[in-house]
């Protein structure tokens, strides 16, 4: 066997010890997306759990299934006006929860209406309203991710955004933006 330089040993010992430590941290992220499975330590025990009380913070989301028939909502609302668009609804962090693309809907309607849902969720702010601070802020399009054109609508919970809903695919933003509004107006029902 051949012997390895100091170097490579460092090396290799540095990416094994890089390696446990990210399986461990996968570990760990994983038990805190559910707070009922992680350990709690009990005053004067002597166990840590590294984090707590003041450290913590909760957020509200949508469910697959919420978020599955707010999408479905908006489609239907553009069906009805025999418009072919596209929907995406975003967590609050601008992850894609669903996308759904109506038969017919154009190819580029799917990646807009995502970023129409997260531009909308990123500002609380309907798309619409967005398009008027471009010309105030023109760099503001700059961002990546983010399409400043109507067919977005940000949904709340307690006066925070939650998630955002993008349509896109109608001839026109305004038209993007009832079908979005169709879909969120379906989470309140």
């Amino acid at each position: 066997m051949k012997k390895l330089s100091p170097r490579t040993r460092v090396l290799t010992g540095t990416a094994v010890a890089a390696t446990l430590a990210a399986g461990t941290f996968g570990a760990v992220s994983a038990n805190a997306a559910d707070p009922a499975a992680a350990p709690v330590a009990k005053a004067g025990s002597g166990a840590t759990t590294g984090a707590a009380g003041k450290n913590l913070t909760q957020s509200t989301h949508l469910t697959v299934e919420a978020a599955t028939g707010a999408a479905q909502a908006a489609l239907e609302a553009a069906a009805k006006e025999n418009q072919r668009v596209s929907v995406a609804v975003v967590d609050r962090n601008g992850n894609t929860v669903v996308t759904l693309r109506g038969d017919g809907a154009g190819p580029q309607s799917p990646e807009s209406a995502v970023k129409k849902a997260y531009t909308a969720v990123s500002w609380n702010a309907p798309t619409s309203a967005l398009v008027e601070r471009l010309e105030q802020t023109p760099n503001l399009k700059d961002i990546p991710s983010t399409l400043f054109l109507g067919g977005g609508a940000p949904v709340e919970a307690k006066g925070a955004p939650i998630a955002g809903i993008g349509v896109a695919g109608a001839p026109s933003g305004d038209l993007d933006e009832k079908f979005a509004r169709a879909g969120v107006a379906s989470l309140g029902r």
